[in-house]
């Protein structure tokens, strides 16, 4: 409850179709028209035509590197005919909807317009930053930052989370008495995950935690308890430290994700404000007047909603 938990996705038959079937509408749409073409292309081979227009291997291999990691684990003699139908019939639609004239339609320019744009800033994007997240960077900023300091202070602690200030109080003046906390929390705690624990957090670093509840319990020494309830978002809690410790510093293996993500979102960040440095920007409010420096715009205000029907 007092940290964020890891989330797993299942890609399900129906998100792989709908993901799949994207992926062959782009690829359809940046395909040229071939009335004929090599059924095999130096290890590329053509596995479908539709009206004439070839669909390689490499179009299927293309498609499925923007899946999810758990559908590209999947084997290839499983995933491909699925994505070779998918490429078909995006390729199917496409036609239709030239032949309709849906690619002269505004709104559809609109948006393609806006697609291309996207796939420029992240070309812009990837041409800046990809060649500085190397290996030699990586293994640069681990030992700039991890390698030989100390590791963070850690606390192993217990709570008990109530609804009101009152409980709490009522919880710490049994524990005054003598009272056992696991019971208490087994008792009383909303959390329950921790009370099937009797309370127990295990050890966490001070990030870990939201402020309040950290430095009440980072304050403690051990086999204390707080003799004040800690009021956070969640709650009023009371808290008891065990023991402290300081942990390793990670090895450059268990670092090197986290650094390299590091180094990618301020590589992003740099390239973006120094595309923002070299073009003049004006920001207007509503009503046409130019927003100051440091102000947020005024935007039109949302529609009063509809008054209900009377019965």
């Amino acid at each position: 409850m007092l940290y964020s938990a890891r989330a797993s996705a299942r890609l399900t038959s129906a998100s792989m179709a709908a993901l799949a079937l994207s992926c062959g509408l782009a690829l359809a749409q940046a395909a040229p028209p071939a009335a004929a073409a090599p059924a095999a292309v130096q290890g590329d081979p053509v596995l479908a035509k539709v009206n004439g227009q070839p669909i390689h291997l490499s179009d299927l291999k293309d498609a499925a590197q923007t899946l999810p990691p758990n559908a590209r684990g999947m084997p290839e003699q499983v995933l491909f005919p699925m994505l070779l139908d998918q490429l078909i019939d995006g390729r199917a639609l496409l036609i239709e909807a030239r032949k309709t004239g849906l690619d002269k339609d505004p709104e559809v320019l609109r948006q393609t317009k806006a697609a291309a744009d996207q796939v420029l800033q992240s070309a812009m994007l990837s041409k800046q930053v990809g060649p500085s997240i190397t290996e030699a960077a990586v293994k640069a900023r681990y030992d700039q930052e991890i390698a030989g300091k100390p590791g963070a202070e850690e606390v192993h602690a217990k709570h008990i989370l109530v609804d009101n200030e009152a409980d709490a109080k009522k919880i710490i003046a049994d524990l005054g008495k003598g009272g056992d906390f696991a019971a208490l929390a087994k008792q009383y705690s909303k959390d329950t995950t921790a009370a099937a624990q009797g309370g127990d957090l295990g050890f966490f670093k001070k990030g870990d935690m939201l402020p309040e509840f950290a430095d009440a319990a980072f304050k403690l020494k051990p086999n204390e308890f707080t003799t004040t309830p800690v009021h956070t978002r969640y709650g009023w809690h009371v808290i008891q430290t065990l023991e402290t410790r300081t942990s390793q510093p990670p090895t450059y293996d268990q670092a090197h994700d986290q650094i390299k993500q590091g180094l990618v979102q301020a590589g992003l960040q740099k390239t973006v404000a120094d595309a923002k440095a070299a073009v003049k920007i004006v920001v207007f409010n509503s009503d046409g007047t130019v927003v100051k420096p440091g102000a947020s715009p005024t935007l039109p205000a949302a529609p009063a909603a509809p008054a209900p029907a009377k019965k």
